[in-house]
């Protein structure tokens, strides 16, 4: 298995879910189909799961398959959460087939956000956003935003989650310190009593969280 990750900490859980090679990149440093292919020659496999882990990415894992001998078996995964989803289902003693399908079908039970900040002055998605307003998206649009980081993440949550959510996961990047992490899970744990909640260093740059 071969992942784009965006940070050391999702690099290092990617690296536990048996993923062979991790690729830098993310948002605003996306590979190029030649890293993808160079990282997939260096697996002892002759097929290779490869998670792009962004939707921009997606189209240059899929071109990567003309410049390597390995078979390369790209799984569309959007997002970090989605590309973990997806190791998890990996069962070694498995076919390809059903792993491929094992993994498409973990990755679909996947909801993932991320939090950031406004770039520019804009009105986008019903929202007017002044630069530095801490915005929280899905992988199709803005759904929340707000002056904390704590708070607009709160609010993404609570767009994201349906009655079927088991698990909440908040993935922490470079500016954001553990203690941060953990008072925010603890009070989503309260307004969640139903779901796990968790949080892991992912150690991204520009996003606060991926969640």
């Amino acid at each position: 298995m071969v992942a784009v990750a965006p940070g050391d900490g999702l690099s290092a859980i990617l690296k536990d879910l048996s993923v062979d090679e991790t690729i830098v990149g993310g948002q605003t440093m996306n590979p190029s189909a030649e890293d993808i292919a160079a990282a997939a020659d260096k697996v002892p496999a002759r097929t290779v799961f490869v998670f792009p882990n962004n939707k921009n990415i997606v189209l240059a894992a899929q071109q990567a398959n003309d410049l390597t001998n390995k078979n390369l078996v790209i799984i569309p995964t959007r997002s970090v959460p989605e590309g973990i989803s997806a190791a998890i289902a990996f069962n070694p003693d498995a076919s390809v087939e059903e792993n491929t399908e094992a993994m498409n079908d973990a990755m679909k039970g996947v909801k993932s956000g991320s939090v950031t900040y406004a770039v520019r002055d804009t009105h986008v998605d019903g929202f007017d956003l002044a630069v530095g307003e801490i915005i929280g998206l899905d992988d199709k649009a803005i759904l929340a935003k707000g002056k904390l980081v704590s708070e607009t993440t709160e609010k993404l949550v609570e767009k994201l989650i349906t009655e079927d959510t088991m698990n909440i996961t908040l993935f922490y990047g470079e500016d954001i310190r553990e203690e941060e992490a953990v008072a925010l899970c603890e009070k989503l744990a309260q307004k969640y009593p139903d779901c796990e909640v968790t949080s892991a260093y992912g150690g991204q740059p520009v996003y606060y969280y991926l969640v």
